[in-house]
């Protein structure tokens, strides 16, 4: 009994996946065409359409949650994990890691608006020949 579940899961895993996908194409391709048509004025898709909306849409906004991390999109993943790795610092690391990036980045070592108090104090002729 166990040794066809484990043969027969490779047969019918990408069967149930294929399943699943095509299912969910066929919704999303019938919320398209019965309701956006009148909302917006779009036109219809056709089933192979909607699949490669759903796809897109994955790739772009995430698969959902992966071994308890979080899900959502890759840039949220990274945000968070940054978060993590930050919070498991010590104060001195964290310090040194500031450093650190002020020195690569360019971040916080002037202010954002130093280049207009710059400007402010000078002259006129300057002004003029800089526009």
């Amino acid at each position: 009994m166990r040794n066809t579940f484990y043969k027969g899961r490779f047969f019918f895993i990408p069967i149930g996946v294929a399943a699943i996908l095509a299912l969910v194409s066929f919704v999303v391709m019938q919320l398209w065409n019965n309701l956006l048509p009148d909302i917006i004025h779009v036109g219809t898709i056709t089933f192979w359409q909607a699949m490669g909306i759903f796809v897109l849409c994955k790739i772009l906004f995430g698969f959902g949650p992966k071994g308890g991390r979080g899900g959502g999109a890759p840039w949220m993943r990274r945000k968070q994990m940054m978060q993590e790795r930050l919070a498991g610092m010590t104060s001195e690391e964290r310090e040194r890691f500031k450093e650190q990036m002020k020195s690569r980045c360019g971040w916080g070592g002037r202010g954002r608006n130093d280049w207009r108090e710059a400007w402010k104090e000078a002259p006129i002729t300057e002004k003029e020949t800089k526009e």
